[in-house]
């Protein structure tokens, strides 16, 4: 079943979700992390901060640390951003949500991303669906206005959003997209930056770069060790703490860690909190006892889908799920009680 996402994994063998808001913190190198490219020299550990995709993106390089690597990683997340987003007018999710049925031709990237969500809708019963599209710009957590409670979805919105959620209704044949359901719409906002942080570390691979952080607001893969060969250690936020407040601590080489949970975006109206991690088969934020779930895996793309999973489904389901997934390496997951489960081979020190 998973044979897509198998490949999807092996062709990032080149390089192997607020929002710096799953918040992770690589100290020892914090203190380095500047913004802008002022001073940086090829052959200096380089770092840059950005504003892109409605988050602070932060990108560390170090061995032939050649500046304009920078640049280059940067355009490439500006260029995928333009695929991907379901904002952009032009995008190619824009253009797919806006074909009224018609199949439309798409980037290869595009096609990718779209396999990768259909792969996860499979493993997850649909509990993650890529055509949520509707749903999830009724809930718009960007808004002041529903922030204020103004504008919170009413019932005979949710079920029209709702009648538009099913993957199964995604046809792709070559480059061509078609949705069968003309009133759908998808949304890669699950796993997009993570496929773009990958293709980032794919990026420095190919140029030689021995060791990388790349925090796409949270969205966190890692190329080799950090200077002098030890791993990368990336403090995992404690959920509705502050940002120095930790629940422990990973280590990781080459690989990516993904956090998701009902902390990152969320608000209360009138005694009730709402979160930004929908469930498709209601139309409200879901009901979980997953308030925290980190994914380490190979791929970022992969992290970012099995930690939303994980919060979707529960932590009961979940724990059946991980070793299904082929670069899948350990979670950790934080429940409503306080509980913290860790599962897989991973090197993770609990504070």
């Amino acid at each position: 079943m998973y044979s897509k996402m198998y490949r999807l994994r092996t062709r990032g063998a080149k390089q192997n979700r607020f929002m710096v808001f799953f918040f992770f913190l690589c100290f020892l190198f914090m203190a380095s992390f500047s913004t802008g490219c002022a001073g940086k020299r090829s052959g200096e550990q380089v770092s840059e901060t950005r504003l892109l995709m409605d988050t602070y993106c932060t990108i560390t390089i170090h061995g032939n640390s050649d500046p304009g690597l920078l640049d280059e990683a940067f355009k490439l997340c500006e260029e995928l951003e333009k695929l991907f987003s379901i904002t952009i007018e032009g995008s190619d999710v824009w253009r797919i949500n806006n074909s009224g049925g018609e199949p439309v031709t798409v980037d290869s990237r595009t096609i990718d991303v779209l396999k990768a969500g259909l792969e996860f809708g499979d493993l997850s019963d649909g509990m993650l669906d890529i055509t949520i599209g509707r749903l999830s710009r009724l809930w718009d957590f960007g808004s002041e206005r529903i922030k204020r409670g103004d504008g919170l979805p009413v019932s005979s919105e949710l079920v029209a959003a709702i009648t538009t959620i099913d993957y199964a209704n995604v046809r792709i044949d070559g480059n061509m997209v078609q949705l069968i359901n003309p009133d759908a719409w998808i949304d890669l906002g699950a796993i997009a930056k993570g496929y773009i942080a990958d293709k980032i570390a794919g990026l420095f691979m190919e140029q030689g770069v021995s060791g990388a952080l790349i925090d796409l607001g949270g969205d966190t893969a890692t190329v080799g060790n950090r200077p002098g060969g030890d791993p990368w250690r990336i403090a995992l936020r404690k959920p509705f703490g502050s940002m120095e407040e930790w629940v422990g601590i990973v280590e990781v080489s080459g690989a990516a860690v993904v956090s998701s949970g009902t902390y990152e975006r969320q608000f209360e109206v009138d005694g009730i909190i709402y979160h930004h991690i929908l469930d498709p088969f209601t139309g409200m934020p879901v009901e979980t006892d997953v308030v925290s779930a980190t994914v380490v895996a190979e791929q970022s793309i992969i992290g970012e889908g099995l930690s939303t999973i994980a919060v979707l489904a529960g932590s009961k389901k979940t724990s059946d799920l991980f070793d299904r997934v082929p670069g899948f390496l350990g979670a950790v997951l934080v429940l409503d009680n306080g509980d913290v489960l860790v599962f897989g081979d991973i090197q993770f020190t609990k504070r």
